[in-house]
């Protein structure tokens, strides 16, 4: 019998992610200057919000997350789990097998339908005057972005990209919930890792990713702001419409990192 539904599990234990592991790289910012792509003290002086505000914003958005999630879980039930039954173990084996590749196919299907979503809702509100006033500025205010700013939006734009384009890329893909707890807590850990701040060595995010720490910081700052809208796995979109800035990494004048847009690169 089972304590905790597959459904409930898919809902908090993203956001239980997010606490912990944006927890985790604030803790390590505070030791690890020569990694930072800025000076600690700018996360104050050059942001336009305080961390009390971008708290209790995330809050929100996780909130409406997890009503939205609520109603797609009980709209589509659950018609993909697997018997647990076998006659013997090469049976077991092959519906292991099976079920492997239809995950793997299912995740790629959901990241494809996502960074596709995203791409669009975000490049639409910073061309559309009105949106990036009133809607996308507010993620924009953390000039210098960090670890638990990574789903500071307004409650619209939550809704908009967040939300529905995750709730999209679960239909579509016809993941079950079960699943949908290792691909959401897996976009949760990449955001998070895209706004940290961070460029610790040995990160499997920027071997395997280019849309990482780096290529995001690039948007945040000013001169990078038409550019690297995809979001949250691959470049794919940047390079098809002409919005992908490659970085370069620079030491930053009394240590550190700084990520610099590359027009020649």
């Amino acid at each position: 019998m089972e304590f905790i539904s597959d459904e409930a599990l898919a809902i908090f234990v993203p956001i239980l992610v997010y606490w912990v592991y944006s927890g985790m790289y604030m803790a390590l910012g505070q030791s690890m200057d020569r990694y930072r792509l800025h000076p600690r003290k700018e996360e104050d002086s050059k942001n336009l919000v305080s961390k009390r505000e971008v708290i209790k914003g995330v809050l929100l958005q996780q909130l409406v997350q997890a009503g939205v999630a609520a109603v797609v879980f009980t709209v589509t039930g659950d018609s993909s789990r697997v018997s647990s039954s076998y006659d013997n173990k090469e049976a077991a084996h092959q519906a292991s097998y099976y079920l492997l590749l239809t995950v793997a196919r299912q995740f790629g299907v959901a990241m494809v339908v996502l960074d596709g979503w995203q791409y669009a809702w975000h490049r639409y509100m910073h061309l559309n005057r009105f949106l990036y006033r009133h809607i996308h500025s507010w993620h924009h205010r953390l000039v210098v972005p960090y670890a638990f700013g990574s789903q500071y939006n307004h409650p619209v734009e939550g809704l908009l990209l967040d939300t529905l384009g995750g709730a999209l890329a679960f239909v579509v893909s016809g993941m079950s919930p079960r699943a949908s707890i290792f691909f959401f807590s897996l976009c949760t850990v990449k955001g998070v890792d895209d706004h940290c701040g961070l460029w610790l060595p040995g990160n499997l995010f920027h071997l395997f990713f280019w849309n990482n720490t780096a290529y995001h910081d690039v948007h945040h700052q000013l001169r990078g702001s038409r550019f690297n809208f995809s979001q949250p796995f691959f470049v794919t979109w940047d390079k098809l419409f002409g919005t992908h800035m490659p970085y370069v990494l620079e030491e930053r004048p009394g240590g550190g990192l700084q990520a610099r847009p590359c027009l020649l690169c």
